[in-house]
């Protein structure tokens, strides 16, 4: 099956992709396009699928460089391919390197500003999101001489407000950094609610003064076909689930 990938004029020139789970030699529960060599799939069909990114990239397999996420506000600069340690955001203005995050229902954010020739990947899931990983990006693009009013971001497949059911604990933690935020949240059922992680995406990009911020509205959840996640994999009982790969380079 040939590769599906998903791409935004906002991003336009830097080369970049919302990659789906279409066009990957993984078989099973990991049936696609699975790059996390975290996962429990065969390391040797993992390392088929990234080299088919990196190739799709126009990069050698060891320029797609990525993080060990750890659902923080933690960013690295990135100047050369490599090992790059635990955090969950990247940002470089060196041209030939492809910054990749890994997701399944968090959000994938790609950044561009053109004018500075600067480049961020962020892997924000709520945590993440809530603790700063967003304008963390953003400070990091700027301490290489970006701005924020010149980056645009897009947010890409992730899981959307209607699948994402969470108990009354999980609004208080958002209450208690803003009590505003529970304007994210639908009333579900039962003392149950419903979160819009790329609402609350869009809104702290905004509020951090980027230039222009979209989602690509693709849920994960809903659409099995074109993306794993991992909430879908609890709900069916699954032993483990795929990781999709967003990427960007200069």
């Amino acid at each position: 099956m040939t590769m599906e990938i998903l791409t935004s004029d906002l991003l336009s020139p830097a080369r970049h992709g919302f990659f789906t789970r279409r066009g990957g030699a993984s078989s099973g529960i990991f049936q696609g396009l699975n790059c996390g060599a975290g996962s429990s799939d065969q390391s040797d069909v993992v390392a088929i699928n990234r080299a088919r990114v990196a190739s799709a990239m126009q990069v050698p397999p060891e320029a797609l460089v990525g993080v060990h996420q750890i659902h923080s506000p933690e960013v690295v600069t990135v100047t050369a391919a490599g090992p790059q340690g635990k955090a969950d955001a990247l940002v470089t203005q060196v041209p030939g390197l492809a910054l990749s995050i890994l997701t399944a229902d968090c959000m994938p954010v790609l950044l561009h500003d053109p004018e500075a020739g600067i480049i961020g990947a962020v892997h924000a899931g709520w945590k993440g999101a809530l603790a700063g990983v967003l304008e963390a990006t953003l400070d990091a693009m700027e301490a290489l001489g970006g701005d924020r009013a010149d980056t645009s971001a897009v947010i890409g497949p992730c899981i959307s407000q209607r699948a994402y059911e969470v108990g009354p604990e999980f609004l208080d933690a958002f209450e208690a950094e803003d009590p505003d935020y529970a304007r994210f949240f639908a009333n579900g059922a039962g003392d149950r609610y419903l979160f819009d992680l790329p609402g609350f995406g869009l809104d702290r990009l905004r509020a951090a003064g980027i230039a222009e911020a979209e989602w690509t509205r693709h849920c994960t959840y809903s659409q099995p076909d074109l993306f794993y996640s991992y909430r879908r994999s609890v709900h069916a009982a699954e032993a483990d689930y795929g990781r999709l790969i967003s990427a960007i380079r200069l």
